[in-house]
This record gives structure tokens, C-alpha cells and sequence, in this order.
């Protein structure tokens, strides 16, 4: 006999956002369409921030709590494709900044051990042409050093700078793929209480 076993669907990690109009999730002076328009630089970082507090073995979803509904209902079918519009093409510039970090790195460690090179050889003839003791002592130490520090730089990207890059990029991975779901609230916001500017209306979700 054969037995099926129901597969046990993770529950995503929620991300919740609270705006009074659909449109305070966007930059308002982007002047793409719609649904080619960059998240305001508010709602990026505080969903980027929540998403980095998750766990990251679970998927992500967001889940925006909207007062107002928009003059064109079409605009809450684009949100999600422009939200994981925005999130791709975050990924996407983040690694372009991670090739551009490598880049820098492999020739600052070529400028680096050339000069290293070049102390640890002058360090070796100034043996020929220095007095031995404390002055010609100084000036090999000197050039060793000034030999170490040159590597400074590329030591510290491929050791330390390019892990942050990457983190980054596999969370922007992860959120360019997140569904987006709208909850309307049924009450209006009284025109005196809207902002007065774009972006002063988003918050994370209230009760």
C-alpha cells in the first residue's frame, strides 16, 4: 500500500507595514510608473531592518495595512510586482558594488605586495650600505613596516569588507521574492490627520 504524506508548508516570517495611502509606500518624485517605482527610502529601510531580525531559513512576506483605499484599485494589484521590482534591482546595484569591492581589493593587493617587494629588497641592501646597529636597524624596521601597511587595505576587504555585501545581497534576494498582501481597513482617516508631506504617514502596523 502506498501512503501519501502531506508536506508541511513553512509559514513565512511576516513584515508589517502600516500606511494611511498606498502611494506613501513609494518615492514620490520617481517619475516611473507605478509599478516601476522605487520604494521611499523610509519603507526600505524598515523593511530591510525587520527582515534582518528574522530568522533566515524562513521565507518572508509582507503584510501592509492600508486605511485608505487608492482612486485606482489597479495600483494595489502592481504593489507586489513593484515591490520585488524595487528589492531586484536593489540586489542587483548591491552586487555591482560587491564586483566593484573585488576589483579594488585584487589591485590594491597587486599595488601591495609590489611595494612589500620592494621594502623587504631595500630592507636586504641597506644591510650593504647602512652601518650596522641602531640607525640602519631603524631604517630596515621602517621599510618592513611601511611593507605591511600597503597590504593593509587589500587585507581588510577580502577578510572583512565583502561578507556584509554579500549578507546583503542574499536578503535583498530573499525579499525580491516575497509576497505582498493588502489589508484595507474599513474607517477613513479624517483629512486633518493625513500628512502633510509624502512619507510622514508610513509606521509599522497598529492594532
Amino acid at each position: 500500500m502506498v501512503q501519501h504524506r502531506a508536506r508541511s508548508v513553512t509559514p513565512p516570517a511576516l513584515i508589517e507595514v502600516h500606511v494611511e495611502q498606498i502611494e506613501q509606500l513609494f518615492y514620490s518624485i520617481d517619475p516611473s510608473p507605478f509599478h516601476a517605482r522605487d520604494l521611499d527610502p523610509q519603507a526600505d529601510e524598515y523593511i530591510v531592518a525587520c527582515a534582518r531580525e528574522l530568522p533566515h531559513e524562513l521565507p518572508l512576506a509582507l503584510v501592509v495595512h492600508l486605511d485608505c483605499p487608492p482612486e485606482q484599485e489597479i495600483r494595489l494589484a502592481q504593489v507586489e510586482g513593484a515591490i520585488r521590482s524595487h528589492f531586484a534591482a536593489s540586489a542587483r546595484v548591491t552586487l555591482t558594488q560587491l564586483r566593484d569591492l573585488f576589483h579594488r581589493g585584487r589591485i590594491s593587493l597587486l599595488i601591495g605586495m609590489a611595494f612589500l617587494s620592494v621594502s623587504i629588497a631595500l630592507g636586504e641592501l641597506s644591510q650593504n650600505w647602512l652601518p650596522r646597529g641602531s640607525p640602519g636597524n631603524i631604517v630596515r624596521e621602517s621599510l618592513l613596516i611601511g611593507g605591511w601597511v600597503a597590504m593593509w587595505r587589500p587585507m581588510e576587504i577580502f577578510l572583512y569588507d565583502w561578507w556584509p555585501v554579500a549578507a546583503r545581497i542574499r536578503l535583498l534576494d530573499r525579499l525580491a521574492v516575497m509576497p505582498t498582501r493588502i489589508i484595507q481597513r474599513r474607517h477613513r482617516v479624517p483629512e486633518s490627520s493625513r500628512p502633510s508631506e509624502p512619507g510622514q504617514g508610513f509606521s509599522a502596523p497598529v492594532s
